[in-house]
């Protein structure tokens, strides 16, 4: 096997077997004007991945970072006490009747581009500076959906500010986590007078499952920036999973702590008083191993139908609709340590609440005009913000059985820029427009009716049950009938009236914690606490190299064929480092050697492909994409001619990949030396 000839690739063996003897360099490739000549290894067998145990830091705190669309915030426990999690201080600001535990995701920048407050001081703030005044500030909300959405995400990618100007993606969330950062210190140093700062915290940062690698690389490197951690001490933060932060936290909920949307209380009232999750798990479990045909003694003695439902293999399924997407993934819990097993590979897609409000948004342009709202949020984004606040908090209130209307304030701003756009008032154009289920009430504002309301909510929450369903429909789920809904979203009546319709009549439980919103947030503090109790994961996509393997005549396509020195390749080949959907066990490692061929060279480039499905056998079929680069940097020393004397390009160098964490990881090592090798993978710079 050989590897593909590619751009950055001169003077690179590469193979799987370092016991191989590398044979002469052959002429460069002349496949494409990229070639350039690599020398093969004896095509042989890859190895098997190798497990190994992950080695954990110590650390005196963890502070987790749940960075949200619509909402954030941050808590924190101490090693001495890990499961007493401390929530962040009440946030300044805010509106009547929320709770103030998590605080907007808006960020203000001084019209220098300089920070100047996030959350609801920035949303208040902005708020009240002068509409002409304001068109200079740069206010950013809901950026986190920019991240998901981004097909070519760079460290370069540009953030659009509501009055139209940009900046750089990676500033504006470095403010944000900078923010934070300094928030979390702060009240850290408070109550821990004599903890020292450096090196003492765990960060955690949250992301959906359902990012890609870019994404989550993105998100470490705006922490690098904000000073969250060094390069240096990487292992100072971990890359959270919203869902199975989410996971982490219910697993350790009291029963009384869960409310069941059937109406049937989730434990049977004694262990609900003393008793988590995963304690009657193993409850449970001994009494089903006793009484194997009694489901009616599980449920008398206080474990409860539910948890007794679960023995048949203790799996469940977490929906975290958040403000930006839909979330799911599939846990099973494994005994006797109570470490979480996923069975299918997280889903889900841009379903979250945002989606209700770009649908009152598009029912403005019914009313008004799409032209009029397209220029009165760049002309008076401050006043667009002001409608979007009376909209979300009319929002939280809609309900399925909710039987009044619901009156929505319209800024004078907006009553004002119309008149002198239009030359009429905007109940001249209710009256004149189709949409007969909005009125003009005589207090001034728009009145909207019940039914209206919860139609906004429809395309979203319909996008979230079928998410949901094509899931269950999975083989690895059957038998799946408990499902828990966490989330911003869902807080939402609507939300949890649908999913229950929908789903309750199949037989799933759909049960909500109490604390739904802050669930993500406090599971994630528990998941920097002990990050191996996700033990195997599945993989999203299929990852691998292109190599050049023995040309196999009735195998191989013909236009594959590469002749070099009399011998036959097939070029392209996509070898496999891990199928998608492969479960992957925490610290088990694939192997691969790769030795520079040329003296002094310093640096090493592989090119990285992936492909959603297993099958693919070229790095040229439909679905084959480069989605990244593994890097190793080598240090002048090990460049020139090893201890036993060999000649400088057969150094072989071993890379360890991890894909069974929530990132993927890589570690180097030059044989010769036993010496470290500074290795990476980049995503961004595709």
């Amino acid at each position: 096997m050989l590897t593909v000839p590619e751009m950055g690739l001169q003077g690179l063996y590469i193979g799987s077997s370092p016991e191989r003897s590398p044979v002469p360099s052959p002429p460069g490739s002349p496949r494409t004007q990229e070639s350039c000549g690599i020398a093969p290894l004896t095509p042989s067998q890859s190895p098997k991945p190798e497990a190994r145990a992950p080695q954990q830091a110590s650390f005196s705190v963890v502070v987790a970072i749940d960075f949200g669309t619509t909402s954030s915030g941050y808590a924190f426990s101490f090693a001495s006490d890990p499961e007493a999690i401390h929530m962040m201080r009440k946030w300044e600001g805010g509106d009547p009747g929320v709770a103030h535990q998590k605080t907007p995701t808006c960020l203000l920048l001084t019209p220098e581009g300089a920070f100047h407050s996030f959350g609801y001081t920035a949303r208040d703030y902005y708020h009240d500076l002068d509409p002409e005044e304001a068109r200079d500030w740069l206010y950013f909300e809901k950026f986190k959906m920019k991240i998901h959405s981004a097909t070519d995400l760079t460290l370069k990618t540009q953030l659009e500010a509501v009055n139209g100007k940009t900046m750089p993606a990676l500033e504006v969330f470095a403010h944000a986590l900078r923010f934070f950062r300094e928030h979390a210190l702060q009240e850290l140093r408070e109550q821990s007078p004599s903890l020292p700062e450096k090196d003492t915290v765990r960060w955690v940062l949250t992301v959906p499952a359902i990012w890609k690698q870019p994404a989550k690389q993105f998100m470490r490197e705006a922490a690098y920036l904000a000073g969250l951690v060094s390069r240096e001490n990487a292992e100072q933060l971990l890359i959270a999973l919203e869902p199975e932060a989410a996971s982490v936290y219910c697993r350790k909920l009291r029963l009384h702590q869960l409310r069941d949307l059937s109406g049937r209380a989730p434990g049977g009232g004694r262990l609900g008083e003393r008793r988590s999750i995963d304690s009657s798990f193993r409850q449970a479990r001994e009494q089903l191993r006793r009484y194997r045909h009694s489901r009616t003694f599980l449920v008398e003695s206080g474990v409860g139908e539910l948890w007794a439902e679960m023995q048949a293999g203790d799996r469940y399924v977490v929906a975290d609709c958040g403000g930006g997407t839909v979330d799911l993934t599939v846990h099973q819990l494994e005994q006797p340590h109570g470490t979480l097993k996923e069975l299918y590979k997280a889903s889900g897609g841009p379903y979250g609440a945002v989606g209700v409000d770009l649908a009152f948004e598009q029912l403005l342009c019914r009313i008004f005009g799409e032209d009029f709202i397209t220029t009165f949020k760049r002309q008076r984004p401050a006043a667009w913000v002001d409608l979007t606040i009376a909209f979300e908090a009319r929002k939280r209130t809609a309900g399925p059985h909710r039987a009044g209307a619901l009156n929505i304030s319209l800024p004078f701003s907006f009553i004002d820029f119309y008149r002198k756009q239009r030359g009429h008032n905007v109940e001249t154009a209710l009256r004149r427009s189709s949409v007969n289920f909005v009125k003009w009430s005589s207090q001034g504002m728009l009145r909207m009716s019940c039914e209206a309301m919860n139609e906004l909510f429809q395309p979203t929450v319909s996008g979230i049950i079928q998410h949901i369903e094509t899931l269950l429909a999975r083989p690895e789920v059957q038998g799946v009938k408990l499902l828990f809904l966490v989330g911003g979203f869902a807080e939402s009546a609507v939300l949890q009236h649908a999913v229950q319709a929908a789903l309750g009549a199949r037989g799933l439980r759909v049960v909500v914690p109490h604390d739904v919103g802050l669930t993500i947030l406090k599971g994630a503090v528990l998941f920097g606490q002990a990050p191996g109790v996700v033990r195997v994961r599945r993989s999203p996509l299929t990852y691998g190299v292109g190599v050049l393997n023995r040309f196999v005549p009735g195998r191989h396509p013909p236009e594959k064929l590469l002749v070099r020195d009399g011998r036959r390749w097939c070029t392209d080949v996509f070898e496999r480092f891990v199928a998608a959907e492969q479960s992957v066990a925490l610290g088990e490692e694939v192997r691969r050697s790769y030795c520079p061929a040329r003296p002094g060279q310093r640096r090493v480039l592989i090119n990285l492909y992936c492909c959603a499905t297993e099958d693919a056998r070229f790095i040229t079929d439909p679905g084959v994409r480069k989605c990244g680069a593994l890097s190793l940097e080598l240090e002048p020393a090990d460049c020139g001619q090893d201890a036993a004397g060999a000649p400088p390009g057969r150094r072989e160098i071993r890379a360890a990949m991890q894909f069974g964490d929530t990132e993927i990881k890589v570690t180097a090592v030059d044989v010769s030396t036993n010496r470290s090798v500074r290795a990476s993978i980049d995503f961004l710079s595709n």
